[in-house]
């Protein structure tokens, strides 16, 4: 039996553990909401769990492969998801509550963690198809992402701004990554868009079993586009079979949250990955244009008191 002495040290011991708890652990449950597994989201997804399962205590992490951004936000705005990947311009849609693009009315739930890498729009042609040009595709077949994807809404910006429409095409498919490179090599499918990290793994796929076209998006019709869509090049070499650069769009991605994600799961969130960005450099080449110093550039949405926390531990907020 318990004296009253040891009985009061162990009553001051728990308050003491329960008062540090915030600091020390995060009780509870992350999902992470990436994109199609052939994506880049879905890698770097897998990527943070792992981090997040070994940094932050008694937290049960799991990976939600989904259609992206669009579904993202939405998941997000529902509480069901911690974390989400997300394009700008999905991001900016959502907050503005466009349903046009999918969202039901204005997702004021979502905050921000941190800008990430640029999203590149890569448009890729069997050589076959006799496609080089955007104008070529009048009559061809083209697949522009899942439906109210953040790939199809990128697809339905370039379009609008080459004076083009779907109905111009032959055939309009509507798929995820994989199954359209699927439908590419048994060359019943043109060519795809693709909005992604540079080197995805579709596209390589794509390119070392047959000859493939990048199309390029020039300058001055990226201008025409305007925010948050900027002037990119894909490097020469990127993918097999590309012997020169090839000019494009792109737009950036970022990490976003939702209101009710307690402040220090998301510090902690935040903190890990910038910790840990040699991690998801080596899960997808694509992280190694994440930067600290513009983790904040260009956030639609609020940021999350918990990631503001941290970039003002860093600096980067005054």
């Amino acid at each position: 039996m318990l004296t009253r002495t040891r009985l009061a040290a162990a009553a001051v011991a728990a308050l003491a553990a329960a008062t540090l708890a915030p600091a020390a652990r995060a009780d509870g449950f992350v999902n992470v909401l990436t994109g199609g597994t052939s994506g880049v989201y879905y890698p770097l997804g897998v990527a943070l769990s792992q981090i997040y399962g070994a940094g932050i205590p008694d937290v049960k992490v799991q990976v939600q492969a989904t259609k992206a951004s669009v579904e993202n936000l939405n998941l997000l705005q529902q509480g069901r998801g911690e974390i989400a990947f997300t394009l700008g311009d999905s991001l900016r849609d959502a907050w503005e509550g466009n349903t046009e693009v999918g969202f039901k009315g204005k997702l004021d739930k979502l905050r921000g963690i941190a800008a990430i890498y640029p999203n590149y729009i890569q448009i890729v042609a069997l050589k076959s198809s006799g496609v080089t040009k955007f104008a070529d595709f009048k009559g061809k077949s083209l697949s522009v992402g899942a439906p109210k994807s953040g790939t199809e809404l990128n697809a339905r910006a370039i379009f609008a701004a080459y004076g083009l429409k779907y109905t111009d095409l032959g055939k309009v498919e509507y798929l995820p990554f994989a199954e359209s490179v699927d439908l590419m090599k048994n060359r019943q499918l043109d060519a795809t868009l693709q909005s992604a990290g540079l080197g995805v793994a579709s596209i390589r796929d794509l390119s070392t079993s047959v000859e493939t076209v990048i199309v390029a998006v020039d300058e001055a019709t990226v201008k025409k586009i305007g925010a948050p869509y900027v002037p990119a090049v894909i490097p020469a070499g990127t993918y097999q079979g590309q012997t020169e650069a090839v000019p494009t769009a792109a737009v950036g991605n970022f990490l976003v949250t939702h209101a009710d994600v307690p402040e220090e799961v998301v510090y902690r969130m935040t903190k890990l990955a910038f910790d840990n960005l040699d991690k998801l450099s080596a899960a997808h080449t694509a992280a190694k244009a994440i930067r600290l110093e513009t983790a904040t550039t260009g956030m639609p949405v609020p940021l999350h008191p918990g990631a503001e926390r941290y970039f003002k531990e860093k600096g980067v907020l005054k």
